[in-house]
């Protein structure tokens, strides 16, 4: 019984020190093809690059548009900037110009991707856009991304599609056994960052998300320290086509550009 247990013991050890060393890989689940020229897949786009502060070149695709406040657009954990292509298409469909980037390790972009390491992808992608109005957009684990970039570099306005309160609150969603909270090292506490922001933000869920479940986003528009504005799409999973470039989305975005254009 005793040696019996031993084994147990040491089985689960084993296990654990292998999420902690490759935990990263069942976070960060990148599309590292290259992807086609701007051009190919949004009519008027352009390739776009811009160099973050430890050194690594990243490409993007800018849309153009006439109005005054730009969409920086910041992915989830999944795929690159090809498969947000349908969002960037509706945004621009009302006029805003809309900067689609990748994270590093995504898309045919150099590196590996970390929570400092999207930190510093976006302070390059904000910066590339200088003085103009943006609005971050966020989706799930971009969410945290614009969150944190929200606090250093106040935007204009903040949309957070299916947020989480922190990578371990929906870690613990994917493997209720693991003690996630004590294993995990990129930590993206949303709901800390959103408590220091006060500009008009809305938060954007499905109800029939499983993967973030709506209570944590409901938890991160409380959160929040601005105006908040909440949408909910009824029937809508973490990766349906409604959460990406559906009417109630896309709405909800225009909508808050209209506010700040008018501020």
């Amino acid at each position: 019984m005793a040696r019996t247990a031993l084994v147990i013991v040491a089985v689960l050890i084993l296990l654990l020190g292998l999420l902690w060393i490759f935990q990263r890989r069942l976070i960060y689940l990148p599309d590292g093809t290259r992807v086609p020229s701007a051009g190919q897949v949004i009519p008027g786009a352009r390739d776009v690059s811009f160099t973050t502060r430890d050194g690594l070149r990243l490409g993007a695709w800018y849309v153009p548009g006439d109005h005054d406040v730009t969409v920086l657009v910041a992915g989830g954990n999944a795929g690159n900037r090809l498969h947000r292509a349908p969002l960037a298409r509706s945004l621009a469909a009302y006029g805003l110009p809309v900067l689609l980037m990748d994270y590093r390790g995504y898309g045919g972009n150099p590196g590996t991707p970390t929570e400092e390491g999207l930190h510093l992808d976006l302070l390059a992608a904000r910066a590339f856009l200088g003085e103009t109005r943006v609005v971050y957009f966020g989706e799930s684990l971009g969410a945290a991304v614009v969150s944190r970039l929200a606090g250093e570099r106040p935007p204009a306005g903040l949309v957070l599609r299916s947020p989480f309160t922190d990578l371990a609150a929906a870690g613990q969603v994917a493997y209720p056994f693991l003690p996630v909270r004590a294993l995990l090292r990129d930590r993206f506490p949303v709901t800390e960052h959103v408590a220091h922001v006060r500009v008009p933000t809305v938060v954007v869920w499905g109800t029939a998300d499983t993967i973030v479940p709506p209570r944590l986003s409901r938890a991160v528009a409380k959160a929040a320290a601005g105006p908040v504005t909440t949408v909910e799409v009824p029937g809508a999973g973490h990766n349906d086509l409604a959460l990406l470039a559906g009417q109630d989305l896309i709405g909800a975005v225009v909508e808050l550009a209209g506010q700040v254009r008018r501020r």
